[in-house]
């Protein structure tokens, strides 16, 4: 097939493009900016801004398929800024496959749709929608991924795809800000008692999204659905942060805060920055704080089953391959200093 991948430059759509190639399918990216490393893959590149329409539709010209990675990722926005890109480029994506008769189009979403600052453990996908979400990026990929479902029919087959918490080797997210955090003596964990959550390492979302595509067919077992994945092996939060500290060259953190007096400092600070116009992040939000004190784990058995989806690299495999290229980083910089 031929396939557009928006997003493409991206963490976790570099890999998907990555594995594309390898599999031997015609990869096009759909980027802001270009990446030497897609060329390397020899993947077509287009920039632009999903949020136009116009360039959408004309850089998914030709293709078969569609992989919507593209996203504005951040804990705290306007709710505009974040609607643009998610909600509006999502819907210009459907439009292109409509405009270019595309039939297939796998939606990368988040289970922070459904995250509400209780501890969820084992959930399916019949869990409803957070009400009230709890920032504007997990409302708006809500929508997103609504309209996705909605656009689902015979002559577009759509599924939707949550992976929970992203990372890996080069990781631009998680890794360096639990790194930065720790350096800076400023990380701790919420509550007291440590809580599971569920992650997926990049190899294995990438994977996740090319079983998808290669399963999705209009009237298909996956068409119109939505599929959380993960490892399939929930890690209490602790464990998680400290094996990333120790792959770092850190220390463990065994340092504790109380849950409820930083709820009430993150509304605190929503509310303030809300009222005042703020557009910077405050320096707690509800959001950061239910993701260090709650448990978020899911049932992964649809995702086995439709999808044939078993993830590959483990926990402690992926571990020693950040621990790995931590490791050469740190070696470099010493050995360039």
């Amino acid at each position: 097939m031929k396939i557009l991948v928006t997003g493409g430059g991206g963490f976790l759509g570099s890999a998907i493009c990555k594995q594309l190639a390898a599999a031997g399918h015609a990869v096009r990216s759909f980027s802001r900016n270009r990446h030497a490393a897609l060329d390397a893959l020899g993947v077509e590149q287009r920039l632009g801004d999903i949020a136009s329409m116009e360039l959408v539709i004309e850089a998914s010209k030709g293709v078969d398929a569609i992989v919507h990675c593209a996203a504005k990722v951040a804990p705290w926005g306007p709710l505009e800024d974040f609607y643009e890109t998610n909600v509006r480029g999502t819907d210009n994506v459907l439009a292109a496959c409509e405009l270019n008769e595309i039939g297939k189009l796998v939606f990368t979403s988040s289970p922070s749709v459904v995250q509400d600052g209780t501890d969820q453990e084992g959930i399916d996908e019949s869990a409803p929608y957070a009400q009230p979400f709890m920032n504007a990026y997990a409302h708006t990929k809500a929508l997103a991924e609504q309209h996705v479902l909605a656009a689902n029919g015979p002559q577009l087959a759509t599924v939707v795809l949550r992976p929970q918490i992203v990372w890996g080797p080069d990781d631009p997210t998680f890794l360096p800000l639990v790194l930065a955090k720790a350096r800076a003596g400023k990380l701790r964990f919420i509550g007291k008692t440590p809580k599971k959550i569920d992650t997926i390492y990049i190899d294995n979302a990438a994977d996740a999204h090319v079983l998808a595509l290669e399963k999705l067919g209009v009237g298909s077992l996956i068409a119109g659905k939505k599929y959380f994945i993960s490892q399939g092996e929930p890690v209490f939060n602790e464990d998680l942060l400290n094996g990333w500290l120790n792959a770092g060259g850190f220390p463990p953190e065994t340092r504790r805060l109380p849950e409820a007096p930083l709820r009430f400092l993150a509304n605190t600070f929503e509310g303030a920055y809300g009222a005042l116009g703020i557009q910077k992040a405050p320096p707690l939000t509800r959001f950061i704080v239910d993701r260090l004190s709650t448990a978020l784990w899911f049932d992964i058995s649809a995702a086995r089953r439709d999808l044939g989806y078993v993830p590959r690299v483990s926990m402690a495999e992926g571990m020693a391959r950040v621990a790995q290229q931590l490791t050469r980083e740190r070696l470099q910089k010493r050995d360039n200093s």
